[in-house]
């Protein structure tokens, strides 16, 4: 065969496998695509059980799902979601998600259902005596102190027992915290409790029930219940008056920090700056600008609004729903980054 000839085969041929790669390359995009415009979020309770560590803990958990998701209400709260949705996966990365004071389950539904439609699987605790159905112990130091403990017990729960333990990675485990929530997320990373620098706090707040114990020097002398399991955590607006430099140095995780410019409920945007000067560990610090507390809850129904004005509202000029797009899409990448098989 002449060369020229030759050359011009090998060079069809070339162009042909090139079509061909391109062809699969474009086959893969669109099935990749197909495979996440059909995943929802599944949303079922696998409440923990009382124990001799504790009472019951209500437990919602949202994952991925195959079906095409519809509006359950709960209360004041529409979720796009599917209820009881059939799970047909493995090793699946955990979040914990743990709300504020006094608040829900509910309060970071949002962020739940874009992790879960992402392939996570996302378990958000109601903690025992610090929600908007029961705050007996609200106010009181016992809430600072379990709350961690809490936490690990739905870990412990979740994958060891649970009807998702075959379907979790226990080696991939993530956390959520708002405010109060933000703060069990530091103890459970390693933070200890320095009731002296405690001591401070309270002297300029006084009036707090949790104060009463501090400034008797009534406080526990174990330390604040760590959980090792945990490979990262985004935390927002944490109020850490009970950490100092010492009791968080030793974190070695990666964090993404928020705080909001204005605060609220007790926290303050010099707070949080100082939780982001005294960790030790790798972190992904943002400052929220024009953004008050509560911007990191939920956008609210009308319902919620008129029942919570307090938690719903915003800064003139602040787009809560838009936010919330760029802190969900800012997790799922935080986590899908840090809890990925290669990080493990």
């Amino acid at each position: 065969m002449p060369r020229t000839k030759r050359l011009s085969r090998i060079h069809r041929e070339l162009i042909s496998e090139k079509m061909m790669l391109v062809r699969t390359c474009l086959l893969a995009v669109i099935l990749a695509s197909v495979v996440n415009a059909a995943l929802g979020a599944g949303l079922r309770r696998s409440d923990v059980p009382a124990g001799t560590e504790g009472p019951a803990i209500q437990v919602l958990v949202w994952y991925p799902c195959a079906d095409t998701p519809k509006q359950i209400v709960l209360g004041p709260f529409s979720l796009p979601a599917v209820a009881n949705c059939p799970l047909n996966a493995h090793e699946l990365p955990l979040i914990v998600i743990s709300h504020g004071r006094a608040g829900s389950f509910l309060a970071h539904h949002d962020t739940a259902e874009a992790l879960a439609e992402n392939g996570f699987i996302v378990a958000a605790l109601n903690h025992p005596g610090d929600t908007a159905e029961d705050l007996s112990q609200t106010n009181d130091l016992s809430v600072w102190i379990e709350r961690p403990k809490e936490v690990r017990r739905v870990i412990d729960f979740l994958i060891h027992t649970s009807a998702f333990a075959a379907t979790i990675d226990s080696n991939r485990i993530g956390f959520f915290g708002f405010s109060r929530g933000g703060y069990t997320g530091l103890a459970l990373l390693g933070g200890d409790a320095d009731w002296v620098i405690g001591t401070t706090f309270c002297q300029e707040h006084p009036l707090y029930q949790l104060c009463r114990r501090v400034l008797s020097n009534d406080v526990p002398a174990e330390p604040l219940a760590h959980d090792p399991r945990i490979k990262a955590a985004a935390l927002a607006d944490p109020p850490a008056p009970f950490f100092s430099s010492r009791s968080l140095a030793s974190i070695n995780v990666p964090v993404q920090l928020w705080a909001s410019e204005f605060g609220g409920d007790g926290v303050v945007l010099q707070d949080v700056s100082a939780v982001h000067q005294k960790l030790g560990s790798q972190q992904d610090y943002r400052i929220v600008p024009n953004a008050g507390h509560f911007a990191f809850f939920a956008p609210c129904t009308a319902e919620l609004s008129a029942q919570a004005s307090e938690i719903c509202a915003d800064a003139a000029g602040f787009d809560r729903p838009a936010f919330h797009k760029q802190l969900d899409a800012s997790i799922v990448d935080f986590f899908r980054t840090t809890l990925s098989r290669s990080a493990k």
